[in-house]
C-alpha cells in the first residue's frame, strides 16, 4: 500500500488544484458571457429606437475623410458599431446622413463638431459642403464649434449658418502649398545611383532621387495648379461666409497688422474678420442652443436632444428599388495582383467589376477614383474591365475624387463619361521608369560582384552593378511605348489627337476645372451627379446605389461579423467601449511613397509607373 503524501505536498497539492479549478470557472464563464452576448446581439433586433421630434443631427468627423476604410475588416466592424473614436469616416456615410437629414422632419438642425477631423482632399469636402448647402436650403440650421479650426476643419464650419470657436483656439488657414523631400545627396553618400526615365516634360516624380530640388517645369506646374486649387478654396470659403472677394488673401497678407490691431489673439481677430461669429466654451456653445430654441435632451438637462452621425444612419431610408446603380472605389496607389485596404489592386478590383457586370439587377456602373496612380500594366487590366462592361450594355460613369492622376486617368479613359469636382486633381499623363543601382555601395564597402549568365540581358537586371547600355536603350523605348499608347487611348475616349492631347499631357497636373477646359473631362459634379448620369444612360428612374467591395476571406470574414455584433450590442447594452476599443488596436502607418515606390521598382526593374506626386491636403 503507498504511503500517503505529506502534509506540504497535500497542502501545495490542494492549492494547484483551487487555483487551477478557479482558473477553469473563469474562463468558462467568460466564454459564456461572449457567447450569450453573441447571441442575444445576433437575434435582437436591428430596428433603431424611434427618433424624437426637433433633435439635431450631431456631424463630428473623426479620423481621415476617406473613400473607402483603409483598415482592415475587423477594425472596420468594430469602429462602425462604436461610432465614436475613429480613425476614418468615409465619405458616403456623411453624404448619406445630411441628405437623409435634409428630407427627415424630425432633424431640425446640424451641429458640426470637427475637433476629431484629420485630413480630407479639397474635392471630399467641396461634396460635404454641397450636402450642408441642400440642408441649409431646406429651411433647416448649421451650426459649428471647435476648439480651432484646421484648414479642412475650417472649410465645412464656413458653411455653417453660424460659427463659434473656443476663445483660446487657433483658425489655423495658411493657404495651399508641399514640400518634398530630395534624396540625391543621401544617395550619393550611400554610392546608390538612380537611373530615372520618364516621358512627359513634367513628369517629375522621379526628381526626388535624381535631383537636390525641382526643375522649372515642375515648379511651374506646380505653382498653376495650387492656384488654381486654392482660388476654388477661397471663393467657396468667402461666398458662404458673404465677404469680399480678395478677403482672406488680405488677411494672411496683413497678418501681423491684423494679428496687432486685435491684441495678437487669434480667436479675437478671426472674430473680428468676420472669418466666425463669436467666441464661446463648449458649454456656452451648448446653453446658446438651448436659448435659441433647441430642446433639452430627456438623457442630460444641460445639452440639447440629439443624435450622433452613426446611429442616425440606422434610420436613414435606403431604396429597395430591384434596380441598382453599382459603384466601385478605386482608392489608393494601383498595384499588380490582389489588394485590400487603401490600395487598388488590378486582380482584386477586376474581380469587383466583374461582379457588377455579371450582376443582373446592376444597369450601370460607377467607377469612383481617388487614386494619384502606379503601375501602368495594373491601370490598362482595369480599364480593360470597364470598357468589357461597356462593350456588355452597363454604360460606366467615372468620377473623380480629390486625385485622380496618371494611372488613375488612365482607368478613367475606360467609362462613357468622365465627371470631377472642380477641386480634383488630375491629368498627370505621363510614364516613367526607375532603376536603382548600388555598384557605389558595395565599393565603398569592398564588395566586388562577379557571376555568368546564358544571356546579356539575364545579367543586366541585377541591382549590384552598373546599367547595361542595351538595357538603358531597352527602358527608354518601353517608356516611350508606354507613353504613345496612353496619348492614343486618350485621344480615342476624348474625341482628339494624339498631337492635341500631347500639348496638355506631359505628365502636367490640372486641376478638375483647368482639365475640363482642355478636353480631358465631360463634365464638373460629384459622387452623386455622376450616379445620376449612370442611371439616366441606364435608363432608369427608379433605383438604388450599391457598392462593391472586398468581402473579407476566411477567417476574417468570421472575425468581422462576431466583433461587430458583439461591440454593437455591448455598446448599446453595457457602454463597453473600452473593451471595445481595445480590440481597435492602432492603425498601421505606411512608409512614404516615394521611398516605397523606389523598393519596388529595384525588384522590377522593367516596371513602367504612371504616378503622381500631388496630393495636396
Amino acid at each position: 500500500m503507498p504511503a500517503r503524501p505529506g502534509f506540504l505536498r497535500r497542502f501545495f497539492g490542494g492549492l494547484w488544484w483551487l487555483l487551477d479549478f478557479t482558473r477553469r470557472l473563469v474562463l468558462n464563464v467568460l466564454f459564456l458571457a461572449i457567447a450569450a452576448v453573441l447571441l442575444i446581439a445576433w437575434f435582437s433586433s436591428d430596428k433603431p429606437p424611434r427618433l424624437a421630434a426637433d433633435t439635431a443631427l450631431v456631424l463630428n468627423l473623426q479620423g481621415d475623410l476617406v473613400e473607402e476604410y483603409k483598415i482592415g475588416p475587423r477594425e472596420a466592424a468594430v469602429a462602425e458599431a462604436l461610432g465614436e473614436k475613429r480613425f476614418e469616416t468615409r465619405l458616403r456615410d456623411v453624404l448619406a446622413a445630411i441628405d437623409s437629414a435634409t428630407k427627415d422632419p424630425q432633424i431640425t438642425r446640424a451641429v458640426l463638431v470637427l475637433d476629431e477631423m484629420g485630413s480630407a482632399g479639397q474635392a471630399s469636402l467641396r461634396e460635404v459642403g454641397a450636402a450642408l448647402d441642400r440642408f441649409r436650403a431646406s429651411g433647416k440650421t448649421v451650426v459649428a464649434w471647435g476648439e480651432g479650426f484646421s484648414q479642412a476643419q475650417y472649410y465645412l464650419a464656413a458653411r455653417a449658418d453660424q460659427v463659434y470657436m473656443h476663445p483660446g483656439g487657433t483658425l489655423a488657414v495658411r493657404g495651399m502649398g508641399g514640400t518634398r523631400a530630395y534624396y540625391k545627396n543621401l544617395l550619393d553618400k550611400l554610392g546608390v545611383r538612380i537611373n530615372a526615365f520618364q516621358a512627359g516634360r513634367y513628369k517629375s516624380f522621379a526628381e526626388p532621387f535624381t535631383r537636390t530640388g525641382p526643375t522649372p517645369e515642375a515648379k511651374e506646374a506646380d505653382s498653376y495648379l495650387l492656384n488654381g486649387l486654392w482660388s476654388i478654396w477661397t471663393a467657396d470659403v468667402e461666398r458662404a461666409r458673404q465677404l469680399k472677394p480678395g478677403t482672406i488673401d488680405a488677411v494672411i497678407d496683413e497678418l501681423p497688422q491684423r494679428l496687432a490691431a486685435a491684441g495678437g489673439g487669434i480667436a479675437q481677430m478671426a472674430m473680428k474678420e468676420r472669418l466666425i461669429d463669436g467666441l464661446k466654451t463648449r458649454d456656452e456653445f451648448r446653453k446658446a442652443l438651448l436659448e435659441a430654441g433647441a430642446p433639452r435632451s430627456s438623457d442630460d438637462e444641460e445639452t440639447f436632444r440629439q443624435i450622433s452621425m452613426y446611429s442616425y444612419l440606422r434610420h436613414a431610408h435606403e431604396p429597395t428599388a430591384a434596380d441598382a446603380v453599382g459603384v466601385i472605389v478605386a482608392q489608393g496607389e494601383i498595384v499588380g495582383g490582389d489588394a485590400r485596404q487603401g490600395r487598388v489592386g488590378s486582380t482584386s478590383t477586376a474581380e469587383l467589376i466583374q461582379r457588377a457586370r455579371q450582376d443582373e439587377r446592376v444597369k450601370a456602373i460607377v467607377m469612383r477614383i481617388d487614386s494619384p496612380g502606379g503601375a501602368v500594366q495594373a491601370s490598362e487590366l482595369i480599364r480593360e474591365q470597364l470598357e468589357l462592361t461597356r462593350r456588355a450594355g452597363k454604360p460606366v460613369v467615372v468620377s473623380m475624387g480629390d486625385v485622380a492622376a496618371s494611372g488613375g486617368y488612365w482607368i478613367a479613359m475606360g467609362g462613357d463619361e468622365v465627371l470631377a469636382d472642380a477641386s480634383t486633381i488630375t491629368g498627370s499623363i505621363g510614364v516613367f521608369g526607375l532603376v536603382p543601382t548600388v555598384e557605389g555601395s558595395l565599393d565603398k564597402l569592398g564588395i566586388t560582384t562577379a557571376g555568368v549568365s546564358t544571356t546579356w540581358l539575364a545579367g543586366s537586371t541585377t541591382v549590384l552593378q552598373p546599367l547595361d547600355k542595351r538595357l538603358e536603350q531597352v527602358i527608354e523605348q518601353v517608356i516611350g511605348n508606354n507613353y504613345r499608347e496612353f496619348l492614343a487611348l486618350v485621344a480615342d475616349r476624348r474625341k482628339s489627337t494624339p498631337e492635341r492631347i500631347n500639348e496638355v499631357a506631359q505628365g502636367r497636373v490640372w486641376t478638375g476645372e483647368q482639365a475640363r477646359e482642355r478636353g480631358l473631362l465631360d463634365g464638373l459634379g460629384g459622387i452623386q451627379d455622376a450616379v445620376k448620369a449612370a442611371a439616366r444612360r441606364a435608363s432608369i428612374s427608379e433605383y438604388r446605389v450599391e457598392y462593391f467591395e472586398h468581402e473579407p476571406r476566411g477567417i476574417n470574414r468570421y472575425l468581422s461579423l462576431l466583433f461587430g455584433r458583439v461591440a454593437a450590442f455591448a455598446r448599446a447594452e453595457f457602454g463597453w467601449e473600452g473593451l471595445a476599443r481595445a480590440l481597435l488596436g492602432a492603425a498601421p502607418r505606411g512608409v512614404e511613397r516615394d521611398l516605397e515606390l523606389l523598393a519596388s521598382a529595384r525588384k522590377q526593374p522593367l516596371s513602367a509607373y504612371s504616378y503622381c506626386f500631388c496630393e495636396f491636403r
